[in-house]
């Protein structure tokens, strides 16, 4: 009796028990999100790679140039590689994840900060130790001096510019 004639890559896909449907490596799923394209490209590189067609057969089916189609086949295999690299377990961290993770670690901070400093006043209290003054937030401004480099600077300019409309401001540091 004859036996119908199965490709290669039919024969390589085991029968289940009992069932005339054949298994499909990498599940029923394999390939569905991607174009019919990359599908084509694919199967006609598995199907060299499997010894079912020629280089040059594979070029042709695809309508590309031998060359191409190598370069095809190299990004295939480079995918199939990475592809196999361990995964990290667990959850990824992302900008947001983390953000949060700091938020509440800041707010955990704060709140012990609260609690050390009320400890603090209750031992001061109650060995009889007077509080520190009170220190008053910006009730103290500070006199911004000019910087001797910058009037040095100005100095080098205005002498380069000879700008009569540039008058020399009144220095009233001392230069050293």
């Amino acid at each position: 009796m004859n036996a119908p004639t199965q490709s290669p890559v039919e024969k390589l896909q085991p029968i289940a028990k009992g069932a005339a449907r054949r298994r499909v490596a990498g599940g029923s799923g394999l390939g569905r999100p991607h174009s019919r394209e990359a599908q084509r490209q694919a199967a006609a590189i598995l199907e060299v790679l499997a010894g079912a067609r020629t280089p040059t057969q594979a070029a042709e089916a695809l309508g590309v140039s031998v060359p191409r189609y190598y370069q095809l086949e190299g990004r295939a295999l480079h995918g199939l590689v990475s592809a196999c690299e361990p995964r990290t377990q667990g959850r990824g961290s992302s900008p947001a994840r983390e953000l949060g993770l700091l938020r509440r670690q800041h707010d955990r901070l704060q709140r012990e900060l609260v609690r050390q400093q009320t400890l603090l006043r209750m031992a001061q209290r109650s060995i009889g130790l007077a509080p520190p003054p009170a220190v008053k937030k910006g009730s103290k401004q500070r006199v911004r001096r000019p910087v001797v480099r910058a009037l040095g600077a100005a100095t080098q300019l205005r002498a380069h510019s000879e700008d009569p409309l540039v008058e020399p401001v009144a220095s009233s540091v001392s230069s050293e």
